[in-house]
């Protein structure tokens, strides 16, 4: 019987691919289509092609063809040995792409072909214009400079929003964003981000310019953009506050006018540019290629543009790892003149966290180790055979206290007691993934916990997360609430700045929050995280992962693994291929 997994149409070359878990049908059948458009029948390029579609699945926006056979995965995201045999000889491949009838050639090549071959890297064409278009545009804004400011009047208006002892860095990106067409802001947790933000926003001010846009990548993003900025305003000059509390942050697609009916045409583009004098985004890491292609096509030419975030966190889910690549870039095409400003100073991760996360990412594996064998109980390692009592433990401590604080009716308490600790997952599926290790954590908890789960479905104390953005509720991807029950009817309240309480059948997607994927944690806080370490094959493995988890905790992070996987994970920086960074 045939493998239901397996596609009708994998033939040839591609077949044994698809067959070996490598590429799967979303590959296969792209792939197969430009071939018949085009006319090509050598299996090679098929391959290539294939390949490529399926490297922009796994996040790179193109094919590294002298670097894929040492990094192929599998449909679970598991590392996959592909035999020699299969693998074209590098220069064939190479020559049977440059005769290809689809294929055009760097730098003079037909921008109507769909795949376009740059040195040894292999483009879907879409993906490597909008890499040019990035290029380009940064490269312009960079160049350009914002009227003449008289440093008799600059100075001393930096001189009122810094004192004598503060951050020499804030200082100098508050600077930059004042003269410059692009800023590039970049720094980890606690280093300042928001409130270099909320100066910025007083010397735009001081400068006349009213008309400013602030944005993130998700809502959730944007909310607690809001939320942190007008904490940050209060320490400005009143009027200066007042301003900038007035600014609401929207999401990038937001607020350039993508919606779900204009699909992948945006209102604001360069024939009509956002009516902006300055655009700040924040959350930058988790912009894609394609969202930031659209986004510096509809600022102005002469507006200021700031990009904001940290380039050691887990890049986008789609395709692009923009931030890092701006950040890590040489900028020849401007003469060196780098945009990016990088904050050092850590005013909220110090201490032993603070250590961790900075050996983490320096790629300090022995200094990490050290630290998880200290026997320190703000930081555990704990083998991944025998995690069951001190990881239950903490799971059954935090969740009966939310139920708790969820029968006497305290939704305040609940909501408070929702970030004491979050088990977190690399994978999504398998023994190492999120929805495996969920199950497990509702199991300890329904018979841990007297009336745990009694009321069925949506029982008090549950910890809910939203799937998918609601804003006719004010709700985001993102967002956590916890279920209550009065008068035998469930609802769901949700913390934020005004805290909703809504019946469950008003809510769209949601899953409950016993255990998450790191790359849904990001930007949020917990006091205590525990880190599900996937083993050393995983590909998911990776330096950034490790960061943006332990960068989630305040208090105390707990890790299951083996010491290999540990330092292998230090070890190990993601590698998404892209040309971006070398054509900066």
């Amino acid at each position: 019987m045939r493998d239901p997994e397996l596609s009708v149409v994998a033939d040839d070359l591609v077949g044994e691919f698809h067959q070996l878990g490598v590429l799967d049908w979303a590959d296969l059948h792209p792939a197969r289509h430009l071939c018949l458009l085009y006319g090509e029948n050598d299996p090679t390029v098929k391959l290539a092609v294939a390949l490529a579609v399926r490297a922009l699945r796994a996040g790179s926006v193109c094919l590294e063809l002298d670097r894929v056979r040492f990094s192929v995965t599998g449909r679970d995201d598991e590392l996959v040995e592909v035999p020699d045999e299969l693998w074209p000889d590098e220069d064939a491949w190479r020559a049977a792409l440059v005769a290809s009838p689809l294929v055009a050639l760097e730098p003079d090549g037909d921008l109507r072909l769909p795949v376009r071959l740059v040195g040894d890297r292999l483009y879907l064409t879409r993906y490597w214009e909008q890499e040019e278009q990035v290029r380009a545009a940064l490269v312009e804004r960079t160049l350009a400079r914002s009227a003449a400011v008289e440093q008799s009047l600059l100075q001393p208006r930096l001189d009122e929003l810094f004192g004598a002892d503060s951050d020499p860095d804030q200082r100098r990106a508050v600077e930059h964003a004042a003269t410059a067409g692009l800023t590039v802001l970049a720094g980890g947790p606690g280093t300042g981000k928001t409130t270099t933000i909320a100066r910025m926003l007083a010397m735009l001010f001081a400068q006349g310019v009213r008309r400013v846009a602030l944005a993130a990548p998700t809502g959730k993003a944007a909310a607690r953009m809001d939320e942190a900025l007008r904490g940050a305003a209060a320490q400005l000059p009143p009027e200066v506050a007042a301003w900038a509390s007035g600014l609401s942050a929207s999401t990038v697609h937001r607020l350039i006018g993508l919606t779900f009916r204009s699909r992948s045409t945006p209102r604001y583009h360069a024939d009509n540019p956002l009516p902006h004098d300055a655009v700040i985004v924040d959350e930058l890491s988790m912009v894609s290629l394609t969202q930031m292609a659209q986004l510096v096509d509809a600022v102005a030419p002469a507006a200021r543009l700031v990009l904001v975030g940290d380039p050691d966190q887990l890049s986008s889910v789609s395709a692009g790892a923009v931030l890092a690549d701006l950040t890590r870039a040489g900028w020849r095409g401007t003469g060196g003149s780098s945009p990016v400003v990088t904050l050092h100073r850590n005013y909220r991760f110090t201490g032993l966290l603070g250590d961790l996360a900075s050996a983490v990412r320096h790629g300090d594996a022995d200094r990490v180790l050290d630290l998880a064998a200290a026997g320190d109980s703000r930081l555990t390692l704990t083998p991944p055979d025998d995690p069951q009592d001190a990881l239950r433990a903490r799971v059954v401590h935090a969740g009966r206290a939310i139920h708790a604080a969820a029968v006497r009716g305290d939704a305040d308490a609940a909501l408070a007691l929702l970030d004491r600790h979050r088990l977190l997952c690399a994978h999504r599926q398998g023994p190492f993934g999120a929805t495996s290790w969920a199950r497990q954590a509702e199991f300890w908890l329904r018979a841990s916990v007297p009336g745990y789960g009694a009321e069925g479905e949506w029982f008090a104390g549950r910890a809910v997360l939203v799937t998918s953005n609601q804003a006719d509720w004010g709700l985001w991807n993102g967002d956590t609430g916890v279920v209550l029950v009065s008068d035998g009817r469930p609802v769901v309240h949700f913390a934020g700045t005004e805290r909703r309480a809504l019946a469950p059948d008003l809510l769209g997607g949601t899953q409950s929050v016993d255990a998450l994927t790191v790359h849904k944690s990001q930007g949020s806080q917990f006091a205590e995280v525990t880190l599900v370490v996937p083993p050393v094959e995983s590909p998911l493995l990776t330096r950034e992962l490790l960061y943006t988890a332990v960068t989630r905790a305040t208090d105390a992070v707990h890790l299951i693994g083996t010491p290999q996987a540990l330092a292998e994970a230090v070890k190990r920086a993601a590698r998404r291929a892209s040309g971006l960074r070398e054509r900066l």
